[in-house]
């Protein structure tokens, strides 16, 4: 009887973990974006002054980008930014809108995230296992920008999970 009981008390604490766990991704992705706006900024001055190397800082800035959008969706999921039909819900008692959140997650989230894994699976794969380069530059890391959807579909299916099985608010 103690071993179930404890064996469901480690399950509880999953979503919890997970939620940390989403926490810390944002947290450090968050980050991102500095070296996106200095790349960003260096591009003339490589062109132009050194006419060297601003190609490499564009493709570099490409797939640091496509990793900060991944991560950012989730951000703006968790931090409840996203546009939202609230005009009305926002009346509704707090269990209902709660309801309401975990159906989004089960029933609109889960789906779609696992729908983008497997239909993007070939696509994916294909190039990380050829360990893709930037079509013009030939520069490697093209992979990394089609695996950053992989990157995408799982923070959110984590999120969705998270959202769906959280222990509900107090009242």
């Amino acid at each position: 009887m103690t071993q179930s009981r404890d064996r469901r008390m480690n399950i509880d604490r999953i979503p919890s973990l997970l939620d940390r766990l989403l926490g810390a991704v944002m947290r450090t992705t968050q980050w991102l974006i500095l070296p996106i706006v200095v790349l960003l900024f260096l591009q003339w001055p490589l062109r132009d002054i050194f006419r060297a190397y601003s190609r490499e800082a564009n493709d570099l800035g490409q797939w640091i980008f496509a990793l900060y959008v991944a991560a950012s969706v989730t951000a703006a999921t968790r931090a409840h930014t996203h546009l939202a039909a609230d005009l009305l819900a926002r009346h509704y008692d707090p269990a209902v809108r709660d309801f309401i959140a975990r159906c989004g997650a089960v029933l609109g989230l889960l789906p779609w995230a696992l729908l983008v894994i497997f239909t993007s699976k070939n696509i994916v794969l294909g190039s990380i296992a050829v360990l893709e380069a930037f079509p013009d530059t030939y520069n490697s890391g093209y992979f990394i920008i089609k695996a950053a959807l992989w990157v995408l579909a799982g923070l959110i299916l984590t999120q969705a999970v998270v959202d769906a099985v959280r222990p509900r608010p107090s009242a």
